[in-house]
């Protein structure tokens, strides 16, 4: 008899008809049992956005021949996962994976990324969960190269599990595939954008702005996601969903928060 095929959850940011998770579509057909509830239209910097003030609508979707249960949903990348494991699965998924995203999901951005704000979700209900990234934000970026990377991390994460409260961030640097020089488990890179808003006036006189920026790294490590992607590595970051600044509690706690005194 043979074993059950797990049961893998596919999301994005991107909108369910992105080149990148039609990519990760195929990759997940070669291994288990494939769900799709993705966003019906781009959510990209949505972060961990939920929707509480409008309604969510779900439609069956038959984009192409690629899965035969695929749902486009009107939501969050989050509203995405919560809609999937309380409406439509009938069991809870043994994986959720999210992309494959058109651009970077590195260090800092993991915090703006809708990719990984559904991987977290997805963590937060219990699930192990994987976001994968390309450094090509073009519409039409060959993902081809990260294929058998990215079957090769799911695979591992489906044998061995991952630790409590923890999801991946897998970034894959835009190279051909003999020129990625493999996989490093990386920690996240001390990062960040310095932003400029670029004001412009409408026909009407009124005033808007565009958010510009450039990207600084300040980590000079050669243990970062940076690092790694700049020198033709994967770089897989461990991400927790815990917040808490759990070395400044000591020195929260000599603090007097006796308003006698």
């Amino acid at each position: 008899m043979s074993e059950k095929k797990p049961l893998i959850l596919i999301t994005n940011d991107d909108g369910i008809t992105a080149p990148g998770i039609r990519e990760l579509i195929k990759i997940m057909n070669e291994i288990g049992e494939v769900v799709v509830v993705a966003p019906d239209s781009p959510q990209s910097g949505k972060g961990h956005a939920v929707t509480i003030d409008s309604t969510l609508y779900i439609s069956p979707r038959k984009i192409d021949n690629g899965v035969q249960n695929e749902y486009s949903c009107s939501g969050t990348p989050a509203d995405c996962v919560k809609i999937a494991k309380h409406e439509i699965l009938k069991r809870t998924p043994d994986l959720c994976v999210s992309g494959i995203n058109h651009g970077s999901n590195s260090s800092i951005n993991v915090i703006y990324s809708g990719t990984m704000s559904a991987a977290v979700e997805a963590g937060i209900e219990g699930i192990p969960a994987i976001g994968f990234s390309l450094l090509d934000f073009s519409w039409n970026a060959d993902f081809s190269q990260a294929r058998s990377f990215i079957k090769q991390i799911t695979l591992n994460v489906l044998q061995n599990g991952l630790p409590k409260g923890t999801v991946l961030n897998v970034n894959i640097p835009n190279l051909k595939r003999n020129d990625i020089k493999g996989v490093k488990i990386c920690r996240q890179a001390k990062a960040r954008w310095v932003e400029e808003f670029d004001k412009r006036i409408n026909p009407q006189g009124r005033n808007y702005y565009w958010l510009t920026g450039k990207f600084i790294n300040e980590d000079k490590g050669e243990d970062t996601d940076e690092w790694a992607l700049e020198n033709g590595y994967i770089s897989v970051v461990p991400v927790q969903f815990d917040l808490t600044s759990y070395h400044a509690i000591r020195q929260l706690n000599t603090w007097n928060f006796d308003e006698k005194k």
